[in-house]
């Protein structure tokens, strides 16, 4: 599972692959700059098809994207990662992929509704409210 927290530990972005290699890396940063914006810097983990694929990105790019490779600068990802973990042990994993992306997808959108991201234009609605009216 790719994902991407800004500074105040807000989900911006989560993208969830079989494999974790430099193509699937460069589709999500990729898909992530399209939908948010181009950063000026990005921590990841030592993930090497994480480091291919920034630097893939950065040779084609003018302006390069910063690249922090540090462990203690990632905790914000962890943190916010701590969530999906908490809901998924107990499941003892999943049958198969399509059950996971299913499932991840869902919780990740609760999160992301519960820490106030998913706001619908000032209008109040409740989470479970605003969840249904997403996922149907």
């Amino acid at each position: 599972m790719y994902r991407a927290v800004d500074k105040e530990g807000n989900t911006v972005d989560f993208l969830l692959r079989a494999h974790r290699d430099k193509a699937a890396a460069r589709r999500y940063f990729g898909k992530s700059i399209d939908r948010n914006g181009e950063p000026e810097t990005v921590t990841i983990d030592r993930s090497c098809a994480n480091r291919a694929a920034l630097d893939a990105l950065n040779a084609e790019r003018e302006t390069p994207i910063k690249i922090r490779q540090n462990k203690y600068l990632n905790n914000v990802v962890e943190q916010d990662h701590r969530a999906i973990k908490r809901r998924t042990r107990p499941m003892l994993g999943f049958k198969n992929f399509r059950c996971a992306r299913i499932l991840l997808s869902g919780i990740e959108l609760m999160h992301m509704i519960a820490k106030g991201k998913m706001e619908d234009r000032g209008i109040a609605y409740a989470h479970a409210e605003q969840f249904y009216s997403l996922a149907a």
